[in-house]
Protein backbone atom coordinates (compact mmCIF):
# COMPACT_ATOMS: atom_id res chain seq x y z
CA UNK A 1 0.00 0.00 0.00
CA UNK A 2 2.92 2.39 0.72
CA UNK A 3 4.21 1.48 -2.39
CA UNK A 4 0.86 2.32 -4.35
CA UNK A 5 0.63 5.82 -1.97
CA UNK A 6 3.96 6.69 -2.93
CA UNK A 7 3.39 6.18 -6.63
CA UNK A 8 0.57 8.20 -6.84
CA UNK A 9 1.98 11.06 -4.37
CA UNK A 10 5.12 11.21 -6.96
CA UNK A 11 2.94 11.12 -10.03
CA UNK A 12 0.91 14.29 -7.98
CA UNK A 13 4.21 15.90 -7.31
CA UNK A 14 4.96 15.68 -11.50
CA UNK A 15 1.98 16.87 -12.68
CA UNK A 16 1.48 20.05 -10.20
CA UNK A 17 5.40 20.72 -10.57
CA UNK A 18 4.89 21.00 -14.70
CA UNK A 19 1.35 22.54 -14.92
CA UNK A 20 1.75 25.27 -11.55
CA UNK A 21 2.11 28.89 -12.32
CA UNK A 22 0.37 31.34 -14.97
CA UNK A 23 3.00 30.51 -17.44
CA UNK A 24 1.79 27.15 -17.90
CA UNK A 25 -0.79 27.97 -21.10
CA UNK A 26 -1.75 24.83 -23.12
CA UNK A 27 0.06 25.27 -27.04
CA UNK A 28 -2.68 26.37 -29.07
CA UNK A 29 -1.18 25.83 -32.69
CA UNK A 30 0.16 22.05 -32.07
CA UNK A 31 -2.60 20.53 -33.59
CA UNK A 32 -3.10 22.57 -36.08
CA UNK A 33 1.12 22.49 -36.75
CA UNK A 34 0.63 18.78 -37.59
CA UNK A 35 -2.31 18.97 -39.61
CA UNK A 36 -1.27 21.42 -41.63
CA UNK A 37 2.44 19.71 -42.10
CA UNK A 38 0.19 16.48 -43.14
CA UNK A 39 -1.81 18.48 -45.02
CA UNK A 40 1.42 19.67 -46.98
CA UNK A 41 3.11 16.41 -47.40
CA UNK A 42 -0.15 15.49 -49.20
CA UNK A 43 -0.39 18.61 -51.32
CA UNK A 44 2.90 17.92 -52.33
CA UNK A 45 2.24 13.94 -53.86
CA UNK A 46 1.42 14.78 -57.78
CA UNK A 47 -0.43 11.33 -58.15
CA UNK A 48 -0.46 11.82 -61.80
CA UNK A 49 3.34 12.99 -62.13
CA UNK A 50 4.01 9.76 -61.08
CA UNK A 51 2.03 8.29 -64.03
CA UNK A 52 3.64 10.52 -66.99
CA UNK A 53 7.09 10.43 -65.33
CA UNK A 54 7.39 7.13 -67.27
CA UNK A 55 5.63 7.20 -69.90
CA UNK A 56 7.79 8.78 -72.61
CA UNK A 57 7.87 6.65 -75.27
CA UNK A 58 11.86 6.56 -75.34
CA UNK A 59 11.97 5.38 -72.28
CA UNK A 60 10.99 1.94 -73.45
CA UNK A 61 14.37 2.31 -75.56
CA UNK A 62 16.53 1.87 -72.83
CA UNK A 63 18.61 -1.50 -73.20
CA UNK A 64 20.92 -2.85 -75.65
CA UNK A 65 20.08 -2.76 -79.49
CA UNK A 66 21.79 -5.10 -81.76
CA UNK A 67 23.08 -4.21 -85.37
CA UNK A 68 25.03 -6.21 -87.95
CA UNK A 69 28.70 -6.89 -87.78
CA UNK A 70 28.69 -6.66 -83.85
CA UNK A 71 27.10 -3.38 -84.10
CA UNK A 72 25.74 -2.38 -80.91
CA UNK A 73 23.44 0.41 -79.50
CA UNK A 74 23.19 0.93 -75.15
CA UNK A 75 20.49 3.37 -73.97
CA UNK A 76 20.89 3.70 -70.28
CA UNK A 77 18.82 6.58 -68.42
CA UNK A 78 21.47 9.30 -67.21
CA UNK A 79 19.59 11.71 -63.74
CA UNK A 80 16.40 13.51 -65.00
CA UNK A 81 13.46 12.19 -66.87
CA UNK A 82 14.06 11.87 -70.43
CA UNK A 83 17.90 12.10 -70.33
CA UNK A 84 20.06 9.12 -71.45
CA UNK A 85 23.49 8.05 -71.71
CA UNK A 86 23.98 6.65 -75.28
CA UNK A 87 27.08 4.03 -75.94
CA UNK A 88 27.18 3.47 -79.66
CA UNK A 89 29.31 0.82 -80.73
CA UNK A 90 30.33 1.11 -84.67
CA UNK A 91 33.05 -0.36 -86.57
CA UNK A 92 36.11 2.40 -85.19
CA UNK A 93 34.78 1.60 -81.77
CA UNK A 94 32.34 2.78 -78.85
CA UNK A 95 31.31 6.39 -78.27
CA UNK A 96 29.21 7.44 -75.85
CA UNK A 97 27.07 10.59 -76.26
CA UNK A 98 24.11 12.18 -73.81
CA UNK A 99 20.74 12.22 -75.49
CA UNK A 100 17.39 14.00 -74.91
CA UNK A 101 13.87 12.78 -75.24
CA UNK A 102 12.32 14.95 -77.43
CA UNK A 103 9.24 13.57 -78.63
CA UNK A 104 9.32 10.11 -80.21
CA UNK A 105 13.06 10.25 -80.70
CA UNK A 106 16.36 10.77 -78.86
CA UNK A 107 18.37 13.83 -79.63
CA UNK A 108 22.28 13.96 -79.23
CA UNK A 109 25.47 15.95 -80.45
CA UNK A 110 27.82 13.54 -82.45
CA UNK A 111 30.95 15.01 -84.29
CA UNK A 112 29.45 18.75 -84.01
CA UNK A 113 26.38 17.39 -85.88
CA UNK A 114 23.20 17.28 -84.14
CA UNK A 115 22.19 13.23 -84.46
CA UNK A 116 18.56 11.48 -83.45
CA UNK A 117 17.71 8.05 -82.85
CA UNK A 118 13.91 7.27 -83.81
CA UNK A 119 11.60 3.97 -84.27
CA UNK A 120 12.41 2.25 -87.37
CA UNK A 121 11.33 -1.10 -89.02
CA UNK A 122 14.58 -3.27 -89.88
CA UNK A 123 13.84 -2.71 -94.04
CA UNK A 124 13.52 1.46 -93.16
CA UNK A 125 17.42 1.27 -91.38
CA UNK A 126 18.90 0.28 -95.54
CA UNK A 127 20.43 -3.14 -94.05
CA UNK A 128 19.17 -6.11 -95.31
CA UNK A 129 20.19 -8.06 -92.81
CA UNK A 130 17.71 -6.32 -90.81
CA UNK A 131 14.51 -6.48 -93.02
CA UNK A 132 11.63 -8.15 -92.11
CA UNK A 133 12.51 -7.18 -88.44
CA UNK A 134 10.28 -4.94 -87.06
CA UNK A 135 11.30 -3.62 -83.62
CA UNK A 136 13.92 -1.33 -84.69
CA UNK A 137 15.62 1.88 -84.02
CA UNK A 138 18.00 3.92 -86.14
CA UNK A 139 20.15 6.83 -86.43
CA UNK A 140 20.72 7.44 -89.96
CA UNK A 141 20.32 5.20 -92.99
CA UNK A 142 22.71 2.44 -92.73
CA UNK A 143 22.70 2.73 -89.10
CA UNK A 144 20.08 0.69 -87.74
CA UNK A 145 19.54 -1.91 -84.34
CA UNK A 146 17.27 -3.93 -83.67
CA UNK A 147 15.53 -5.79 -80.81
CA UNK A 148 14.63 -9.61 -80.98
CA UNK A 149 12.41 -9.56 -78.04
CA UNK A 150 8.94 -7.95 -79.57
CA UNK A 151 7.59 -8.25 -82.95
CA UNK A 152 5.45 -4.76 -82.36
CA UNK A 153 7.90 -1.55 -83.36
CA UNK A 154 9.28 0.36 -80.34
CA UNK A 155 7.04 3.05 -79.18
CA UNK A 156 6.73 5.89 -81.43
CA UNK A 157 6.07 3.60 -84.22
CA UNK A 158 8.55 3.34 -87.21
CA UNK A 159 9.69 6.32 -88.61
CA UNK A 160 7.69 7.01 -92.17
CA UNK A 161 9.88 6.28 -95.06
CA UNK A 162 10.61 9.04 -97.64
CA UNK A 163 8.54 8.73 -100.59
CA UNK A 164 6.50 5.76 -99.93
CA UNK A 165 2.70 5.27 -100.27
CA UNK A 166 0.97 3.76 -97.42
CA UNK A 167 0.30 -0.03 -98.02
CA UNK A 168 -3.06 -0.73 -99.15
CA UNK A 169 -5.03 -3.19 -97.06
CA UNK A 170 -7.03 -5.73 -98.18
Amino acid sequence: MKIRTGAGLAAMLFVIACARGEDAHPIENAATVEETAAEDAIDDVDPTGNVSASSLPTDAWVGKWIGVEGLVLDIQPAGERGHYMLSVTLLDGTKSYEGTADGDMIRFTRNGRPESIRAATGDQTGLKWLAGKKNCLMIQQGEGFCREDADAAPAGGPAPQPGAEPAARP
